[in-house]
């Protein structure tokens, strides 16, 4: 296995200037009622006696994200109505769920910014800007800009930032109290996760397993920011006398071949954790390898522990209690780091205290709360890499076709994106059921020459040779290529079965919350906020959000009313109508209770780069002007520099699908996005990364995808490239790695 490695750009200087703690505005209190400083264990493990309020993320430790609200209901959610919003100061995805505590909501944004809201009113209390070098970090966050949450303690709101650093805002203020950096400022790592909080802990991992980092999570003190535990996902150099590895790390190196640890490993844990009081365990799940291709991650193959696996640590001292691998030696990208979930369930006509998952490749696993045993594991959406899970051994019963290599490529459904992504899932106890959005995708899958392979260290490091498999799509009766379709669905974990679903008309995903007046609160990719009937996924309410909606929304009541939060932003499909008065700003904090009456600005903005059309996003690329060398350098740029944000083969993400692009009928403008024009709306600058032949090979490569599916829609009877299932508009705004996270 021969890599080569560019020389590393250190950026501490450019971020160590940043680390100034950014900028606060903070406006009076008054004589409002402040109880933020109340929370702590205690509140949050009785969470449920306070059902108006919405203490974390997942509003309580079981991130069942349940509202034991009824005000709203089956019977009246169609008199839902705006109550009031918030513009958001950055043109870009919007992932977080608001956190309400005693009147007040919290909530952050794209570019880890924090802002603070009167509840009831929407006044701003104040805000937070942490200053990230939007220009150096943005070009190294693999998966967007974005931002899933703050956790609360305290008096103490715990956001992390996308450079790195934990830091602890005074709730009343806005105001630092301590910065930590989690991260080598030398590599490569970002944060967009939600900070977890108990027992005095807060728990953190990273992003970044594509460029070059060794995954690991921490447990910090929530007084002074102080480390006081760190588990690393991946084993160190076994030959390295002073490697202080724990045991268990030690021993799962012999899972492992060839010289891994030289670029890292990958294994990072960049979303869910779940605290557990009962068993006092903190539960979280791991990433893909670097690379993807086992070829050559680990030339020889191996389960390549901790890849793609749930880890149970001891939350007070961090040790090792249990481990799942979902997928032995994964290459196809399909993370774990999907929410988990606690809860009490009937499995085989025995209660059990479970911990569950919905992860990409498909199958819905249930384990044993406290020993890790595999309760169940039923498929739950289409997919060809494994014929089952073995209930005995938890191993797949592996689909030898679906591994690939050097001159083996190979159609792999689900695509990287995964059949069920980072967007929140929420279960109702009322029903039993569990509510996600699911996504069918296809991608094909080879190996680069492992020889001539070349690890970078800001740049997506897949070692997927794309082109290889394009062949294999174009045969008779090959399934369609990228994303299929996608749906709300109703899941029964218990029994292991869907119980209902509900497509989606254009692809994308969302995050959904629960309440116990029946209703599944969730978003759609056009940019609608709908609820449905819990027991037979029947639509009883929707509204335009003039933004697409990933974020999963929370419910709080303030003086005997009920309201339900929701954070939107950007990335609306081609041809859709959004209104805005700020600019091409749609990101937005929405607040909802029965009767509102406020209103959206309704001046009219079709989103930059797109064509309107009554019959639906209009696919208009020039013809291709290059050659078939040109398309396998750029399809290599691409891989290396865009595909992380914009999806494979061109297209297909939840950030733009540049094949749609109005751009690519205007090379300078290409140039200029790429080069930092729309820097502050979330697409990073290349500038010093990517020679202009390296753009203009990846704009040629673009306009030839376009041009395939184009050809595509019209043999589907689809006409002049009308139709299809785009991401959204334009090139430029920032979003997630084809759709995957991070």
């Amino acid at each position: 296995m021969a890599f080569r490695f560019k020389s590393m750009a250190i950026i501490a200087a450019s971020v160590l200037a940043v680390i100034s703690l950014g900028v606060v505005a903070a406006t009076a209190q008054g004589s409002r009622p402040f109880g933020a400083a109340a929370v702590n264990k205690a509140r949050h493990v009785n969470a449920n006696s306070e059902p108006g309020t919405w203490m974390s993320a997942g509003r309580t430790y079981d991130e069942q994200r349940y509202s034991p609200l009824t005000q709203i209901n089956t019977a009246n959610v169609k008199d839902l109505g705006l109550a009031w919003f918030a513009d958001i100061n950055t043109d870009a995805k919007q992932e977080a769920t608001p956190v309400i505590v005693d009147g007040v909501l919290y909530v952050s944004t794209n570019w880890s910014m924090v802002k603070a809201f009167n509840a009831k009113t929407g006044e701003k209390l104040w805000e937070w800007d942490p200053q990230v070098n939007r220009a150096e970090i943005g070009r190294i966050s693999c998966c967007g800009t974005v931002n899933r949450g703050v956790a609360i303690w305290e008096g103490h709101v715990i956001a992390s930032v996308l450079d790195g650093r934990l830091v602890s805002l005074d709730a009343k203020t806005g105001r630092v109290v301590w910065s930590t950096q989690t991260t080598p400022l030398a590599d490569p790592y970002t944060i967009t996760m939600t900070p977890r909080v108990a027992n005095g802990k807060i728990f953190i991992g990273n992003a970044g397993a594509e460029y070059t980092v060794r995954g690991y999570v921490s447990a910090y003190d929530v007084k002074d920011g102080k480390l006081l535990w760190r588990f690393y996902t991946v084993p160190g150099n076994p030959n390295d006398p002073n490697n202080k590895d724990p045991e268990i790390l030690k021993r799962y190196a012999a899972t492992w071949k060839g010289e891994w640890w030289k670029f890292g490993g990958g294994a990072t844990a960049w979303d869910t954790f779940v605290y557990d009081p009962q068993t006092n365990l903190v539960y979280f799940g791991t990433g893909n390898g670097l690379s993807w291709s086992q070829d050559i991650r680990s030339p020889g193959g191996g389960d390549n522990l901790f890849v793609s696996s749930i880890i149970a640590l001891n939350a007070d001292t961090g040790a090792y209690a249990w481990h799942f691998q979902e997928t032995p030696g994964d290459e196809w990208d399909f993370d774990n780091t999907n929410p988990l979930m606690v809860a009490d369930l009937t499995i085989h006509g025995r209660k059990r205290h479970v911990i569950m998952q919905a992860p990409k490749q498909a199958f819905y696993y249930v384990w044993d709360a406290k020993t890790g045993e595999l309760l169940r594991a039923d498929q739950y959406a289409p997919q060809n890499w494994a014929k089952s899970i073995d209930l005995k051994t938890g191993r797949p019963v592996e689909n030898p076709a679906a591994r690939y290599g050097v001159g083996r490529p190979a159609i792999v459904q689900p695509a990287a994106l995964g059949a069920h992504n980072w967007h929140p899932m929420s279960f109702s106890p009322r029903t039993g059921w569990v509510y996600f959005s699911v996504t069918e995708s296809t991608a094909g899958y080879g190996t680069q020459n492992p020889e001539t392979f070349q690890v970078k260290t800001r740049a997506n490091n897949t070692g997927v040779d794309r082109a290889a498999a394009a062949p294999l799509f174009a045969a008779p009766g090959a399934p369609r290529q990228g994303n299929i379709k996608s749906y709300l669905m109703a899941w029964n974990p218990s029994e292991g079965k869907e119980v209902w679903r509900v497509d989606n008309p254009v692809y994308g995903a969302s995050g959904t919350m629960t309440t116990a007046g029946d209703l599944v609160f969730t978003g759609s990719a056009q940019g609608d906020f709908s609820a449905y009937n819990a027991r037979n996924g029947q639509k009883l309410w929707s509204t335009s959000a003039n933004a697409r909606v990933e974020a999963a929304a929370s419910s709080y009541m303030i003086d005997g009313v009920q309201y339900v939060a929701v954070l939107v932003g950007s990335s609306m499909p081609q041809g859709v109508v959004r209104t805005s008065t700020v600019s091409q700003n749609n990101s937005r904090l929405l607040v909802y209770k029965l009767g509102g009456t406020a209103k959206l600005p309704t001046t009219p903005v079709v989103t930059a780069g797109t064509t309107a059309s009554p019959t639906g996003p209009v696919l208009d690329p020039p013809l291709y002007a290059g050659t078939n060398e040109d398309f396998i350098f750029g399809e290599r740029q691409y891989g290396e520099n865009c595909s992380g944000c914009h999806g494979l083969n061109g297209g297909g993400g939840s950030a733009p699908d540049l094949r749609y692009s109005r751009l690519l009928r205007d090379q300078a403008g290409f140039r200029a996005v790429v080069y930092g024009s729309r820097v502050n709306g979330g697409m990073p600058s290349f500038q010093g990364r990517m020679q202009q032949t390296d753009v203009d090979s990846v704009f040629q490569y673009i306009i030839r995808r376009a041009n395939d599916e184009k050809q595509v829609q019209q043999a589907a009877g689809r006409g002049a490239g009308n139709g299809g299932a785009p991401g959204a508009a334009g090139a430029g705004r920032g979003g997630g790695r084809g759709g995957r996270g991070g």
